[in-house]
């Protein structure tokens, strides 16, 4: 076996470093001889980019504004969920006192379910146009049944010049009326403010001045043209009558016209008969009245 060490020496490269290998090889500069630097090579230019604008995206909080309690307030609902709870309540109180309070708690929410159900049906909502005719029918109805007192309806008769209609024209012996047959949401409670001759009608929160004010220009109109017609002066009053909310007072006169519930038309106009006792028209004046209506007021397509 050859010695390791002198097989490195007599293989050229082999077990020495790059400087003894690489320089003994490959300098073939005379001794003595320097070499020319080399020159350096000259830096690339420097390609610069237009600065890009950064904008900064400052986040601004925005705090949640709750429902004020003044839009709550006015939700007819909300004396419904009162109602509801303290009826509740109330149940799961006697029924905790005689049982326990499983049973009282039990009972409370079979109370509530109940009123919630019967609630959602006897208040569901009906389009517009179904309500007027719904009313316009129980009105005629009732109308209907004047006749023994003397009373002649005319009904849907159009105001010439207008797209208004009456909806109901009445002659009697207290006078003429022109009828207005509303029918409103029940959830909302019917109430006035102000004194009573100048008193606003309010719809929950809404005010119907400019129903009242309508009705005032339709009897108006109403007694204008049959006034025309017939040569000589007759007076036409203005009656609203609502079916569906309750109506807390019998009879209240608002702004010039009589605001009633629906089913106090016969008490009304009974009343009428008595109030006005001794200038009754007589039955040629009724019926001149309402040939000469038919011919101002054409009835409504």
């Amino acid at each position: 076996m050859l010695d390791e060490r002198a097989l490195a020496d007599t293989t050229p490269g082999v077990g020495l470093d790059d400087n003894e290998s690489g320089d003994s090889e490959l300098d073939d500069t005379a001794p003595g001889e320097t070499l020319p630097p080399e020159p350096e090579p000259e830096p690339e230019p420097v390609r610069r980019t237009p600065a890009v604008p950064v904008t900064r995206v400052t986040q601004q909080f925005i705090p949640a504004r709750g429902r004020p309690m003044s839009a709550l307030s006015a939700d007819p609902r909300v004396p419904i969920w009162i109602r509801r709870a303290i009826v509740a309540l109330l149940v799961g109180v006697v029924v905790t006192i005689f049982l326990n309070w499983r049973w009282g708690l039990t009972a409370a929410a079979v109370v509530a379910i109940i009123d919630t159900v019967y609630q959602s049906k006897a208040m569901s909502p009906i389009p517009a146009d179904v309500r007027a005719t719904s009313a316009q029918r129980r009105t005629r109805h009732r109308l209907g049944l004047l006749r023994t007192a003397g009373y002649v309806a005319l009904h849907n008769r159009a105001i010439p010049g207008s797209d208004s209609v009456i909806d109901h024209l009445l002659v009697g012996p207290a006078g003429v009326f022109a009828i207005d047959s509303e029918r409103w949401d029940r959830r909302l409670p019917v109430r006035t403010t102000g004194a009573t001759g100048s008193g606003v009608l309010y719809h929950g929160p809404f005010s119907q001045s400019p129903r009242l004010a309508h009705a005032r220009w339709e009897a108006s109109r109403a007694a204008e043209l049959i006034s025309a017609r017939m040569g000589e002066e007759v007076a036409v009053s203005p009656i609203m009558v609502i079916y569906g909310p309750t109506i807390p007072w019998g009879v209240v006169t608002l702004r010039g016209v009589a605001v009633f519930g629906g089913r106090r038309i016969r008490k009304y106009f009974r009343a009428r008969n008595r109030a006005t006792r001794g200038e009754h028209l007589a039955q040629e004046e009724i019926e001149l009245i309402c040939q000469t209506a038919e011919q101002a007021l054409p009835a409504a397509s």
